[in-house]
């Protein structure tokens, strides 16, 4: 497939009919994605005991981390709108083969196991393609603003994924939300074709080989002034704040007498505000000292998550939620608008595959660690934890130069 050369658009990204179009074909797969969760836990749980239900929904998890960084390189070899189109084929065509198996037969939990390993596998690739396609899309000034209306599309498809793939189950069974998983990401693959994407700059050079290649990429991670300490303040961020909304966040509710409705509301308030912090994004398309507003956002959101394990009531545990989404969402979002901006387009998918295994691939370590600490030394302290680690991340920004003196184009 080739690729069309394109100047950078005139229009702002919200007005750009090639941005609207990659927009629309990635809040499509992405309820996609979220239906075909649903679907696969209730049918897991539907075949099997609740423990073989966790593993087949854990199938996904060990093929996407071991195979990130290959799928990076594949992204910029082959160019990542080929690589996300071809990915979400693979995947629509899982998710309808299993569909139809459910319908015509009762084949257990071997078909789920398998198309969640598929999943995993396709979206190793698929994640660092889609971090990679923005940049050829738009202009550098406009990538700010792309990140921010990526971030509300990803919140959309969160709350609207999980009532349409509920309506799927109601109305026929896991084989319904499945082929309505499929569809979604079927959707997708006609607005991507219609998306126009640029050459990568002239004198770009691919190494002889994919292992050349993976070994360019992290060196230039290494060797960067800005993507390096960016990962190291990525890793602390996401390892301190991963825990207390997760496993943290179940015990905090059932512990204060919260229940499920009170935890609904938590995340609601969560929500709000990151996405409230994505909508000022994509509103004003850049803002001021980026790295220096990251890094205060990060340092202020830790002690936002410190607070959350020690408030008495429902009304102010909901507030403080509010403000660690506000201020957790603004600093992640502005990281990823400085991984886009800052990286060179050519090594991208292979900077968002090192970002993308920072946070899926070492993160979850801190779930069975969080639990088993909140059963020896209770729930404060291990929020307080938390919150030192996220806070680190915010040191990272402030006490780097280079780093809290960068800026986003525009």
């Amino acid at each position: 497939m080739t690729t069309t050369l394109i100047p950078p658009a005139p229009a702002r990204a919200h007005r750009d009919p090639n941005v609207l179009r990659w927009l629309g074909a990635y809040t499509s797969s992405m309820l996609g994605d979220n239906v075909f969760y649903l679907a696969l836990s209730w049918a897991a749980v539907r075949a099997g005991t609740p423990a073989q239900a966790g593993l087949v929904m854990a199938a996904s998890a060990l093929p996407r981390a071991v195979l990130m960084l290959g799928g990076g390189v594949v992204a910029d070899r082959l160019g990542p709108r080929r690589v996300v189109i071809g990915s979400d084929a693979v995947r629509c065509a899982a998710v309808l083969a299993v569909a139809a198996l459910l319908f015509l037969t009762d084949p257990g939990l071997w078909p789920l196991a398998l198309l969640a390993c598929v999943f995993g596998t396709v979206d190793a690739v698929f994640l660092p393609a889609v971090g990679a396609l923005p940049a050829r899309i738009t202009g550098a000034d406009q990538l700010a603003r792309v990140q921010g209306l990526r971030g509300l599309a990803l919140r959309g498809a969160s709350v609207v994924g999980a009532p349409l793939g509920g309506l799927g189950v109601a109305l026929g069974g896991a084989p319904a939300a499945f082929a309505l998983a499929g569809a979604l990401i079927a959707l997708s693959v006609p607005l991507l074709l219609s998306v126009r994407v640029r050459d990568l700059p002239a004198g770009t050079e691919r190494a002889a080989t994919a292992w050349a290649d993976l070994k360019a990429g992290l060196r230039h991670v290494r060797r960067h002034r800005v993507l390096g300490p960016l990962m190291i303040a990525i890793a602390l961020g996401d390892l301190g704040f991963v825990a207390p909304l997760n496993v943290g966040l179940t015990l905090l509710a059932d512990h204060r007498g919260w229940g499920a409705a009170g935890m609904g509301w938590i995340l609601a308030g969560f929500g709000t505000g990151a996405g409230a912090a994505s909508l000022l994004l994509a509103a004003r398309g850049r803002l001021p000292r980026a790295g220096l507003v990251t890094g205060c956002a990060c340092a202020a959101g830790s002690v936002a998550v410190g607070t959350l394990g020690f408030v008495p009531g429902l009304a102010a545990a909901v507030g403080t939620a509010l403000l660690i989404g506000l201020l957790t969402g603004l600093s992640g979002a502005l990281c990823g608008a400085l991984l886009q901006t800052q990286a060179d387009p050519a090594y991208l998918g292979r900077v968002t595959a090192v970002a993308g295994l920072v946070s899926l691939g070492l993160t979850p370590l801190s779930l069975p660690l969080a639990a088993a600490a909140t059963g020896a030394f209770g729930l404060g302290p291990v929020y307080a934890v938390s919150a030192a680690v996220c806070g680190l991340g915010g040191l990272v920004f402030l006490a780097v130069p280079a780093l809290r003196r960068a800026e986003l184009p525009g």
